[in-house]
């Protein structure tokens, strides 16, 4: 079985744990990814390429095969690998709209190949997605993704909307992050199997994921990131652990976030951090990742799915502990 590149520990425990069909499967999801990518002109592939080369958790695809289950065939490898080439594509356009110079510590395909030919890159990797399940008739994995893309880009524009607006209620945050992450989540579980549990359970681990990945961003290390301190606050991006911060500190409001350089970045970190508001959005995440759990009961299936399952729910936490 071909491992997705740069497999962290909490997805290696869950292959680890698992019989050997899990491994095997998503090895034939990594195949089928670059067979998608393949034969698209020099240029394109080799953008197209390094996205993927740059590997990833593959949390997304894990959870359609896992919610599957071992008698998944053919039209589950392919919604699995459907799903990441659209989570490949929005990473790619999200660095061309932030100009971001970095990805899991390698430079982006915005940085190397220029806007243009990024913005292009991943139209290839959405067209790709839908392509995969169009090719086997498989309307209703169309339709549950394409969905979710429509949320991701309404997610994306409230982003941008809010972009540099300290006065972002919590509220706002919350229903930017099920548009822009929690969704995915929520459609790698319903591609997999449409039971009763696994919408929420899907929805609370990737909302979990969001502000997870928000208090990551204030606290760093960049060696642990792939990228700068802070990076969202110098986008203007208002994450849930500002808003808490400033309610312990109102004066955090008053920063003048498009004056903002690298250094003043990571000192307003610092004061995010010495609030105890990354505590508080951790403590957040965590019993919403135990909602999720307790969602799993409502679905019937057998007992090393449920386990799967819930240790991916607690990787998600591990990944950033």
């Amino acid at each position: 079985m071909t491992r997705p590149s740069s497999v962290p520990p909490p997805v290696t425990a869950v292959l680890d744990a698992s019989s050997r069909w899990l491994p095997a499967r998503l090895g034939e999801v990594e195949e089928l990814l670059r067979e998608a990518i393949s034969g698209h002109g020099d240029t394109l592939g080799e953008d197209a390429a390094a996205t993927l080369q740059a590997g990833g958790k593959r949390l997304r695809p894990m959870l359609v095969l896992l919610c599957a289950g071992p008698e998944g065939g053919a039209e589950v490898v392919r919604a699995a690998a459907a799903i990441e080439l659209v989570h490949m594509a929005t990473l790619v356009h999200d660095d061309v709209l932030d100009d971001a110079p970095l990805r899991r510590g390698l430079p982006t395909v915005a940085a190397t190949s220029g806007r243009e030919r990024a913005v292009a890159t991943g139209d290839l990797l959405f067209s790709r997605a839908f392509d995969l399940l169009a090719d086997a008739g498989d309307a209703r994995s169309v339709a549950l993704l394409a969905d979710a893309s429509v949320a991701l880009a309404r997610g994306e524009l409230a982003q941008r909307r809010d972009a540099f607006d300290p006065g972002v209620s919590a509220e706002r945050y919350f229903e930017r992050c099920r548009l822009k992450t929690a969704r995915l989540f929520e459609c790698a579980c319903l591609l997999g199997r449409d039971q009763a549990g696994l919408r929420e359970f899907g929805a609370g681990i990737g909302l979990a994921f969001q502000l997870l990945d928000d208090v990551l961003d204030v606290s760093g290390p960049p060696e642990r990131t792939g990228k700068a301190r802070g990076t969202d606050l110098l986008d203007g991006t208002i994450t849930l652990p500002m808003i808490e911060a400033a309610g312990s500190d109102p004066s955090i409001r008053e920063v003048d976030l498009h004056a903002l350089d690298s250094s003043s970045a990571e000192a307003l970190c610092d004061r995010i951090e010495a609030t105890g508001a990354l505590e508080r959005v951790r403590a957040q995440a965590l019993l919403l990742v135990g909602e999720a759990k307790q969602a799993l009961e409502r679905a019937s299936f057998g007992s090393e799915q449920r386990q799967l399952l819930s240790l991916v729910a607690d990787g998600v936490v591990q990944r950033y502990s």
